[in-house]
């Protein structure tokens, strides 16, 4: 209903990867929601004041039944999840990882943009680091480059974008998505 949430997982050797940022509108769970398997997949936290609605998988099952609708509105949700994992598989096969930070720095300027030129993305190296799935010294080479170049400042646990079309054109997209 309100905030942003951050999907984050629990590698093998401890590290921490964030996934994804969600927005209101978006949803999360729902694998819990039509698989039999408990166990988790990822764990989502709130980044900021946040309000959330819940569906217990009961009240779904029975809602699916009487109404399988709702089938085609899981199915959609799934499949867009599945078309973003594919789309970011490829990123991550195929382009340097210094595009990949260009590109979840764009990705979340959109996100955190507030309608003006700047957009303050409270998110650690770290997160960027997850998303764009690389390490926290290549974002901070790649951020630190964007700050000599004036697109970014960077703050403690913030980076500040500047000049989002500077970004842009490095990063190879003609919109943010």
């Amino acid at each position: 209903a309100k905030g942003r949430f951050a999907v984050r997982i629990s590698t093998q050797l401890g590290d921490t990867a964030t996934l994804a940022v969600l927005t209101p509108g978006e949803a999360f769970g729902e694998i819990a929601l039509v698989s039999s398997d408990t166990r988790r997949s990822a764990t989502v936290i709130a980044l900021e004041p946040a309000e959330t609605y819940s569906v217990h998988a009961d009240d779904l099952k029975r809602l699916r039944h009487e109404h399988p609708g709702v089938n085609d509105v899981l199915i959609a949700i799934l499949a867009d999840r599945v078309r973003r994992v594919n789309e970011r598989l490829v990123e991550t096969l195929f382009l340097p990882a210094e595009i990949r930070v260009l590109r979840r720095i764009c990705d979340l300027a959109s996100l955190y943009g507030n309608g003006g030129p700047a957009s303050v993305i409270p998110l650690t190296q770290e997160d960027v680091a997850g998303l764009a799935g690389t390490s926290r010294a290549t974002v901070n080479r790649v951020l630190r480059e964007e700050e000599r170049r004036g697109t970014i400042a960077l703050r403690r646990g913030k980076v500040e974008v500047l000049e989002p079309e500077g970004l842009r054109a490095r990063a190879g997209r003609a919109v943010l998505s």
